[in-house]
């Protein structure tokens, strides 16, 4: 008990509570936006699936593109100004589409551009939450910290989920995105509180090129083996975990178990799972971290086994929380490792091209997984994203990075 009112002490400290409430609140309102949205443009005159995927791609093509750029900018300046801004900038282009939604000024063109600002948002905001957090968390406090954040941000994804859906049915789309928005406002003025954090002690700006700044951050990324490594198995896990979350589980659902309640279930249980897994991260201090993390990706394979061997819902269920549980316990793990093995004023780059490398592939998971229930079956198709996280993630644990990285001092402390 003491060592849970231990880590509950910290939010005490004005600066991290602020960061704390900014966090939740912008997930909020992450998670109010993607039903908001889609469900808003499907219901326009004329509007088709197509319409919405030139939406959604417009909002996801400007992250990619630009999460190594908002790496070096929040290695460069003062991440508390890039946060605020990218949750302004965040704010302003959900304004706008929910003012095009409101009004029924609805040109596609101009959807995709206010779309395309929000996904320029995320670009900036990422990299630069990364790299503040050890900045307003204490040394001997990382871990701890890390956990209290994600669970606010898994706290707000179920909650958002389920108000994001009731605001959708009972006001539209449109006032769901003027709420999204102001979250997103809200969160930006709590990290304007923060007052200004200094920017990262090499951060010269004008002295270096953005092309000398990425050269530098891939230089931090590539030498360190257990990064790269897990990166490139994220690549593969992730191809497979969007396939299987984003078609072929829906997909089975609607085959075999009576359609959306059964999938809610589902991600239902995964979502508790997250929350359980933040609460066994507060507890758990491994001496080797980034092995820990990787061992526990195996078990993430366990719904799609249980989907793909036709096993009932309960099970299914299980397996989700299993993977809950077990991402959350791995995210924590490998954010606190990084934020404490990567140079302060390098991390926001390296954080960006983590972003990048382990989310590069899952596109092409979501579009080889309608052809591959067609060729092989649904089951087959699910039990073959199964292979996908299981194999990459034994590949992974071949490396002496990955199996040899040890904690510093500092993760025994926090329990102490």
């Amino acid at each position: 008990m003491h060592s849970y009112l231990r880590d509950l002490s910290l939010l005490r400290d004005r600066r991290f509570s602020l960061l704390l409430a900014a966090r939740t609140i912008s997930v909020l309102g992450n998670a109010f936006a993607p039903v908001a949205l889609a469900f808003g443009v499907l219901n326009l005159p004329g509007a088709t699936a197509t319409t919405l995927s030139v939406v959604l791609a417009a909002q996801s093509v400007p992250m990619i593109v630009f999460i190594l750029v908002g790496g070096v900018i929040a290695d460069r300046l003062p991440r508390q100004r890039v946060m605020m801004a990218g949750e302004f900038v965040m704010a302003a282009g959900f304004f706008a589409l929910a003012a095009m939604l409101l009004t029924g000024w609805t040109p596609l063109a101009a959807m995709g551009v206010a779309a395309a600002i929000t996904g320029v948002a995320t670009a900036i905001t990422f990299p630069a939450l990364t790299g503040i957090i050890p900045e307003v968390v204490p040394p001997d406090r990382l871990q701890t910290g890390n956990a209290l954040l994600g669970l606010g941000a898994n706290a707000s994804r179920v909650a958002g989920a389920v108000l994001g859906g009731g605001t959708v049915v009972l006001f539209g789309g449109g006032w769901a995105l003027v709420v999204s928005g102001t979250l997103f406002a809200v969160a930006g003025v709590l990290i304007a509180m923060l007052h200004r954090t200094p920017a990262p002690a090499d951060g010269g700006g004008a002295k270096h090129s953005v092309l000398a700044d990425l050269r530098d951050g891939w230089r931090e990324f590539s030498s360190r083996q257990w990064i790269w490594v897990v990166v490139a198995q994220f690549s593969i896990m992730i191809m497979g975990i969007q396939a299987g979350h984003g078609v072929l589980g829906p997909l089975y659902a609607k085959e075999n178990l009576g359609g959306p309640a059964a999938w809610s279930a589902f991600l239902t249980g995964e979502a508790v799972g997250t929350i359980v897994g933040v609460l066994v991260s507060l507890r758990v201090r491994p001496s080797r971290p980034i092995l820990v993390a990787v061992l526990l990706c195996l078990p993430t394979a366990l719904p799609y086994v249980l989907l793909g061997l036709d096993s009932p819902l309960w099970a299914i269920v299980a397996g989700a929380f299993v993977l809950g549980v077990c991402f959350d316990v791995f995210g924590v793990l490998w954010q606190t490792t990084m934020q404490r093995e990567i140079p302060a004023e390098s991390l926001s780059r390296v954080a960006s091209y983590d972003a990048l490398g382990s989310l590069m592939f899952g596109p092409i998971g979501l579009l080889l997984a309608g052809p591959a229930a067609g060729l092989f079956g649904t089951e087959a198709a699910l039990l073959g994203c199964a292979a996908l996280v299981t194999v990459s993630s034994l590949a992974a644990l071949l490396s002496p990075g990955v199996r040899g990285l040890r904690a510093s001092r500092l993760i025994h402390a926090e329990v102490k």
